[in-house]
């Protein structure tokens, strides 16, 4: 017998892992995540990637004044059990600024991950959830391989009907904000 089929998991929803962080079981440092009902520890954050986060928000957060919330590591409800924190995430705009309730699914215009050395699993879990979810467009960049995967056209079943990989030299513009070109150069600057 495989010791995993005598392994009972629990899972657990969005509001039960919120109420973890309001009795302190998970603290404000902790750097987790919930995916699919599983509570995942997320990689340290490098120099690199968050240098890769700071130039992309001072980027876009002019460029889309009026025009969306450039919400940077920040969580988006996707369904009861997974509640991931993107590195940047583009948002309808709201008057609230999403203070009456988080962001979800239906909220994201883009999404952008950013890998230092969590790509296989940004590619093979996050992705195809945010692709389940119906988030419209992911750019992973993969700050290792030089490259930016561009994800498009979700599938219900997970992932997306078209994808890029572009490297060096290239341009790419989101589908929602076509007028926003950038290279692949300054996304790995």
């Amino acid at each position: 017998m495989v010791v995993a089929e005598l392994i009972t998991r629990r899972r657990f929803t969005v509001d039960e892992y919120h109420r973890m962080a309001e009795a302190g079981i998970l603290g404000e440092d902790d750097r987790v995540e919930l995916i699919e009902g599983e509570i995942v520890e997320m990689s340290p954050i490098g120099w690199r990637h968050q240098a890769c986060v700071n130039r992309l928000n001072q980027r876009l957060v002019p460029a889309l004044r009026g025009q969306a919330i450039v919400q940077p590591q920040g969580p988006i409800r996707l369904g009861s059990d997974s509640e991931p924190q993107p590195d940047l995430v583009v948002l309808r705009p709201r008057a609230d600024f999403y203070a009456e309730g988080g962001p979800g699914a239906e909220d994201v215009l883009w999404l952008i991950e950013i890998s230092d050395t969590s790509l296989r699993y940004d590619r093979d879990v996050k992705v195809p959830l945010y692709g389940r979810y119906g988030i419209p467009e992911i750019w992973l960049i993969d700050l290792a391989g030089e490259q930016v995967f561009v994800y498009r056209d979700p599938r219900p079943d997970g992932g997306y009907r078209s994808a890029q990989v572009l490297g060096r030299g290239a341009r790419l513009a989101p589908q929602a904000f076509p007028d926003l070109e950038l290279t692949v150069d300054e996304l790995l600057a």
